[in-house]
């Protein structure tokens, strides 16, 4: 696979997966293995954990969010660790992957981290539902964007995939594409809500080829968010299309994940099924707020040998 930069997209091609089928109790026991055949312990466990950090796309999605609130997470994701942890670790600087708000709390968030080289995402196109009229979805991509939104995490129309209009699903992400410019695109598949695996891997497909830049299994608001068998069929239709196109497109699981054992067995996943290229932020992210909090625990105990109450440790 080469690197050709942004996944440039192509003309719907169904025939790309008319016929895939998806053996779930396969999938399943595949994603069951992953943890359970590799442990990491120790100094390697905490270099797993130092990475997770760097892939967060740290997140507030609330109804209550305020400037405060945004000011207070950018500054976590200015510095996520405690200054003797990162000392302990041997580290001068970290931050996360990016900061993911609201279109409202895009300027604030970009005033907080002005400097940081953190890019601010916003999620958009009517979130977490997406059903809104699509020059209203247009809209407010172009709003996120002017107000300086460097990633746009777009909600697909569950419906396009249960009626199985794939011409309609292509058209409408291909034209979010086009409105967002130089601003990476993630395309949200709301996978619990797409009801089969199989219907996971023709949205992932159909995403790609209208050229979204990352595929994301969830907007977190669903029943079901992120699991390892949807996450495995997402990873391996990126695959397929990275074999059949040489580009590489990303991949972030969101919602659900709240540990630093979440952080470790997503990060197998992807070593597992897509190599290390996979484990830099330009192409795997973890959609996350709480998840950080317990990264940042466990590497304390790593460091000083003991676990620090939750109160010691500086809020998301």
């Amino acid at each position: 696979m080469t690197d050709t930069g942004r996944n440039p997209g192509m003309a719907l091609a169904t025939d790309w997966f008319d016929t895939i089928a998806v053996n779930t109790p396969a999938a399943e026991r595949r994603a069951a293995s992953l943890t359970a055949r590799r442990t990491v312990k120790k100094e390697w466990q905490a270099a797993w954990l130092v990475n997770a950090i760097r892939c967060i796309d740290l997140t507030t999605l609330s109804g209550d969010d305020t400037p405060a609130r945004v000011q207070r997470l950018c500054a976590k994701a200015r510095q996520p660790l405690a200054p003797h942890i990162l000392e302990g670790l041997g580290l001068e600087a970290l931050s996360t992957g990016a900061v993911c708000v609201y279109p409202t709390m895009v300027a604030p968030a970009v005033k907080a981290l002005e400097g940081s080289g953190i890019p601010v995402a916003s999620v958009a196109t009517g979130f977490p539902a997406g059903l809104m009229p699509l020059p209203l979805r247009l809209a407010e991509i172009r709003y996120a964007v002017d107000q300086g939104a460097a990633e746009i995490d777009i909600v697909i129309t569950r419906a396009h995939v249960l009626s199985g209009d794939w011409q309609a699903l292509h058209d409408e992400i291909a034209a979010m594409r086009e409105v967002c410019g130089d601003a990476h695109v993630k395309a949200i598949l709301a996978t619990g809500e797409l009801k089969t695996l199989r219907n996971v891997y023709k949205a992932s497909m159909v995403a790609m080829q209208a050229g979204v830049d990352f595929i994301k299994t969830s907007t977190g608001k669903e029943p079901v968010n992120a699991t390892l068998p949807v996450s495995l069929v997402m990873v391996r239709a990126l695959r397929d299309y990275g074999a059949r196109t040489g580009a590489r497109v990303g991949f972030k699981p969101a919602g659900g994940m709240r540990t630093a054992k979440d952080a470790i067995a997503w990060q197998i996943l992807m070593k597992e099924e897509m190599g290390n290229d996979w484990l830099q932020p330009e192409l795997f992210r973890l959609g996350a707020s709480s998840m950080l909090g317990d990264i940042e625990r466990q590497l304390d105990h790593h460091v000083t040998g003991r676990y620090a109450a939750s109160h010691r440790h500086a809020l998301a």
